[in-house]
């Protein structure tokens, strides 16, 4: 029973999930951080309000904290900023480029009868013998 519980435990998936909220944690930090003390107070050096809290309006006694709201929507609409220009931006660029240094010109391609893989120069597929346009300018010509 806890061999079964141990590989669990130590299968790829759970450790790979476990480090990912470690790090998604800490990073949070970081980047609440950077809100906080870098771009709040750049937005209230522009607009001379940094905090909304002490906003809201009165009904029959009742306090509406309307300003929680709009600290809470400022605060997400920066992070979600930060995050993308800082994170997303910069790997998807990363990730295209790799995606670019792999492309290479195919060496094979399917069959249009039999769909199975035969060389781009080939002018006749070797499994059902049908006749095929070789590919022009493919491995070197």
């Amino acid at each position: 029973m806890l061999d079964g519980f141990k590989q669990f435990l130590l299968r790829g998936n759970v450790v790979d999930l476990a480090i990912g909220v470690v790090i998604g944690a800490s990073f949070t930090n970081v980047v609440n951080a950077f809100v906080k003390s870098l771009l709040t107070p750049l937005l209230a050096a522009v607009g001379g309000e940094p905090d909304f809290s002490a906003l809201y309006f009165t009904i029959n006694n009742s306090k509406f904290m309307y300003g929680e709201f709009i600290n809470a929507v400022l605060s997400f609409v920066i992070l979600a900023a930060v995050v993308y220009f800082l994170v997303v931006l910069p790997v998807n660029a990363l990730i295209e480029r790799v995606r670019k240094a792999r492309s290479v010109d195919p060496t094979t391609r399917s069959c249009p009868e039999c769909l199975s893989e035969i060389p781009t120069e080939a002018s006749r597929c070797f499994q059902c013998t049908s006749v095929v346009v070789p590919v022009q300018g493919a491995g070197g010509r």
